[in-house]
């Protein structure tokens, strides 16, 4: 490897380039900026840097510039990430995956027929950016994620681009839900810009996202992987030891417009964790009441209501 101490070119923990600078082609879209792959190339020294979804060849213009050598390859010129073997072992990843279905490419920025019978495959079947399910998107990026760093020399290191995504109301964010294998180094916040966005005036509360994230994980051991992976479950909040009775109580009488009677809630607690552990349940619940006159109302005998905030 390189000499990691020489000519270290600054980089920060927020980075931003209104100029796009050299390399690629700005008419492929979600290309990003050949500058930030020459700071990292700048300030990581690697002899080598590898981009295994290439798309239009920034990587290999921000290695030219910076004098180094590099290995690209791409769905649309016979290399599947997914299924392909990964030819090297590389010392420095820098990985840019689609934004979901954010944008399109196989059959958009370049012709499937075209990669069909050049390389006797469609790239439709085994592009990330065609698939409709979020899960399913998740769980290719992350298997996606897990061979390239599988296949980091010791040593290593993986630089990945991602963004989040908003969609009818739902955010979807790419970095909460990546595999983490590895020695999380740094997360760098990039600010975008020339979005298609820019000019579009949104209505109601709607943040428009105006950043991308790069995090870069480092494979200090060879064969034993530390890995995050964020798992998705569903708790019942009477079933959890940190919610309080009121917490319970007043999650219990919410969807309910009207006064509802103890024994009602009563029967929507009694199975649960929180009545379980308690052995004066039913009186813990009257206390809760009681004791809480701003999130509860006395409505006649033994009928209790919620106070609603004004919306």
């Amino acid at each position: 490897m390189a000499d990691r101490n020489k000519n270290i070119k600054p980089l920060t923990s927020i980075v931003s380039y209104p100029e796009r600078g050299e390399g690629g082609s700005n008419r492929y879209r979600g290309n990003c900026s050949p500058r930030l792959v020459e700071d990292l190339i700048g300030f990581f020294h690697p002899e080598m840097i590898c981009d295994y979804m290439c798309g239009s060849g920034t990587t290999k213009a921000a290695a030219d510039n910076m004098g180094i050598q590099s290995r690209i390859y791409d769905l649309h010129s016979g290399f599947d990430l997914m299924h392909s073997e990964i030819p090297e072992r590389p010392e420095f990843i820098f990985w840019h995956p689609p934004y979901w279905d954010m944008v399109i490419y196989s059959d958009k920025m370049y012709p499937a027929k075209e990669v069909e019978a050049r390389y006797g495959y469609d790239p439709r079947k085994y592009d990330l950016s065609r698939i409709p399910d979020w899960n399913q998107f998740v769980k290719a990026m992350n298997a996606a994620m897990l061979k390239q760093y599988s296949a980091l020399e010791q040593g290593g290191r993986m630089a990945v681009l991602m963004g989040d995504i908003k969609k009818k109301g739902h955010l979807y964010s790419m970095i909460s839900e990546i595999a983490k294998p590895g020695k999380l180094e740094n997360i760098i916040i990039k600010v975008q810009h020339n979005c298609l966005s820019d000019n579009t005036t949104y209505s109601g509360r709607f943040i428009p996202i105006l950043h991308e994230y790069v995090m870069i994980v480092r494979k200090d051991v060879g064969f034993v992987v530390p890995i995050l992976v964020t798992e998705k479950k569903e708790c019942d909040i009477r079933d959890l030891p940190e919610a309080t009775w009121r917490d319970v109580v007043v999650a219990v009488m919410e969807p309910c417009k009207e006064a509802v009677p103890l024994s009602y809630l009563y029967e929507q607690i009694q199975s649960h964790e929180k009545a379980k552990e308690n052995q004066w349940w039913r009186e813990k619940i009257r206390q809760t009441l009681q004791c809480h006159p701003k999130q509860f109302e006395h409505a006649g005998r033994g009928m209790w209501k919620l106070k609603r905030s004004a919306a």
